[in-house]
């Protein structure tokens, strides 16, 4: 099968890689490059210059439905780990709608490919995000009043929510070209893959957040990709990573 890979220079974009390279998955990552250097340059050493791996150079913020369908051309599905940098400039400066505006061309793109079968998204979302009609039961209402101010002030928080809402109104379950899993960690972790739980809603408070090692949710992400039955058991919904470890609740 063939994956295209959107955010692949980023810390989790870049073991959702090498994973779905050591599962024999033909990647197509599309990379901006940064300071001179080639776009290849920007990936984690094991991944370049592999043989299952095409690097395309390219700005996805100013990618629109053409371009996007040409790079989904044969792929069977599409991972985007987009994400801010982590500063100031990443977190509060433009662009603001980056991953609801990559969504939509997305959704545009797979419509107008018409493939024989539904491609796969999966979206890298976050444990911030909602459930539409308050499925999070688990969130009580100073926490929805934390979650929506947090929205107001981070302009990424805003533009994951929009993002998963757009994959639900526009998408849903039955949609013919397109499914989707938006994959919501919690607090990001850096550690060795060890054992994980996924959980259909939240399973703590935000304000007293489990962990999600980085190289388990890279590893759920490749399943979605390569496994049906993993697929199949989460295809339209938005489940919760937890790393299942003695220290993972702080």
């Amino acid at each position: 099968m063939r994956c295209l890979v959107l955010g692949a220079s980023g810390r989790t974009g870049g073991l959702v890689l090498t994973q779905l390279l050591d599962r024999g998955v033909a990647v197509r990552a599309l990379v901006r490059a940064r300071g001179g250097a080639s776009a290849a340059t920007r990936l984690r050493p094991d991944a370049s210059g592999h043989p299952c791996l095409q690097v395309v150079e390219a700005e996805v913020a100013s990618l629109g439905t053409a371009e996007f369908r040409e790079h989904l051309e044969d792929c069977d599905a599409v991972v985007s780990c987009l994400g801010p940098n982590v500063s100031l400039q990443g977190v509060f400066g433009p662009p603001y709608d980056l991953v609801v505006r990559t969504v939509a061309n997305l959704i545009d793109a797979a419509d107008a490919l018409r493939p024989g079968d539904p491609i796969r998204l999966v979206l890298l979302s976050s444990v911030s995000v909602n459930r539409p009609a308050r499925a999070d039961a688990r969130r009580g209402a100073w926490e929805r009043v934390f979650v929506w101010a947090l929205r107001g002030l981070l302009p990424p928080a805003r533009d994951n929510q929009r993002a998963a809402d757009l994959l639900v109104r526009r998408v849903g379950e039955h949609h013919p070209n397109l499914a989707w899993v938006a994959v919501r960690p919690d607090s990001l972790v850096d550690g060795e893959k060890a054992a994980y739980c996924t959980h259909e809603a939240l399973v703590s408070s935000i304000f007293r957040a489990d962990k999600a090692r980085i190289a388990d949710v890279a590893h759920f992400i490749a399943e979605l990709v390569t496994d049906a039955s993993t697929w199949e058991r989460w295809r339209g919904r938005m489940p919760v990573l937890v790393s299942a470890v003695p220290e993972a609740r702080s």
